[in-house]
């Protein structure tokens, strides 16, 4: 089957997305926000084993020039997505669904809506399933070109939850501490506190749980897609850029309910005081929207396969290519 215009352009979106290159629709951050606001449709979380297995047959038919007759390009399109949204780009085998990132949201949000930064139980025992979620999601979503032994991830796990929840907690109880300041400048203080806390245990948890990256370095592949070696200066770059992700992950989602909801009960103040129950609710779904439209917009802002200069890494590698950029799986 010959392809037709459309099924060209999908070729050319995939290298793309091997590739990296310039000048195509994910070297922008709008066309990487379109892609990613795909690949975390929660809707994929319910396709089944056989409908996966479909997809992926249908894309290798695709690639060897197989496809059944009258296959659609917007068959095609929707098995790359589910592809994509579930099986890992590294290793090819299926993400576990509450790690993918389309589970990132439904499962993370009702442990988001725990959160008391006034409770030291909630706050430690929220975070602590926060931050273990996130773990388990941040060593998913890895670069996995190299293996990583369970005793290394059963370390980064303990190191990344322990120093997270320490973080937060810590602030919180430092600021409880700081009788010079009065009750109601602790209370705001409080109520800013989960930002930075969140953000910089976000920072540990991706480090932590990569880290094995570092020692190890991570393949880099020519034009061509050939590995030409192994990287621990690129391996540092896909870490900085998906720890910068989580550090803006999380900002919308502590304005914006606050801002959203006083506007809200404003407007339909009488409605909400006769119907006191549906705040919660109400409060719940405002959070779910902040927090599904801030993930796609954060994973957005460095392509997941990201190019970097062969003179900025290390001489081995130089010397194995002619190419004068090379790509490596970012991770998300």
């Amino acid at each position: 089957m010959k392809p037709t215009a459309l099924s060209q352009t999908f070729y050319v979106v995939t290298q793309e997305e091997a590739n990296a290159e310039s000048g195509k629709p994910l070297s922008s951050f709008l066309g990487r926000l379109r892609h990613f606001v795909e690949i975390i449709d929660p809707s994929t979380l319910f396709v089944s084993q056989e409908k996966l297995q479909e997809c992926i047959k249908l894309l290798d038919d695709y690639k060897h020039g197989t496809l059944p007759p009258g296959t659609t390009d917007q068959q095609l399109w929707e098995a790359q997505k589910i592809k994509q949204a579930i099986i890992h780009p590294d290793t090819g085998e299926k993400i576990f669904m509450p790690f993918r990132m389309s589970g990132y949201v439904p499962f993370g949000t009702p442990i988001k809506k725990l959160w008391n930064p006034l409770s030291l139980l909630s706050l430690s025992s929220t975070q602590w399933l926060n931050q273990s979620h996130n773990a388990c999601v941040n060593y998913a979503n890895r670069n996995a070109t190299k293996p990583t032994p369970a005793s290394k991830f059963l370390q980064g796990y303990a190191g990344a939850v322990t120093s997270a929840v320490s973080i937060a907690v810590g602030l919180n109880v430092l600021i409880q501490k700081a009788n010079k300041l009065s009750p109601a400048t602790r209370m705001i203080i409080q109520r800013f506190v989960p930002f930075p806390a969140v953000a910089s245990a976000n920072i540990c948890n991706v480090g932590l749980m990569r880290h094995s990256e570092l020692s190890e370095g991570i393949d880099v592949l020519d034009n061509n897609s050939n590995v030409v070696g192994s990287s621990k200066i690129a391996a540092r770059h896909a870490i900085m850029e998906t720890a910068l992700t989580r550090v803006v992950l999380p900002m919308p989602i502590f304005v914006l309910p606050p801002i959203i909801m006083s506007y809200l009960e404003r407007w339909v103040l009488r409605f909400l005081q006769r119907n006191r129950r549906l705040l919660l609710p109400i409060h719940s779904v405002v959070c779910l929207i902040t927090f599904g439209l801030s993930l796609p917009v954060a994973i957005s802002l460095f392509p997941q396969m990201s190019q970097i200069e062969v003179s900025c890494l290390e001489p081995e590698i130089a010397m194995a290519t002619d190419c004068k950029v090379v790509t490596y799986n970012k991770g998300l």
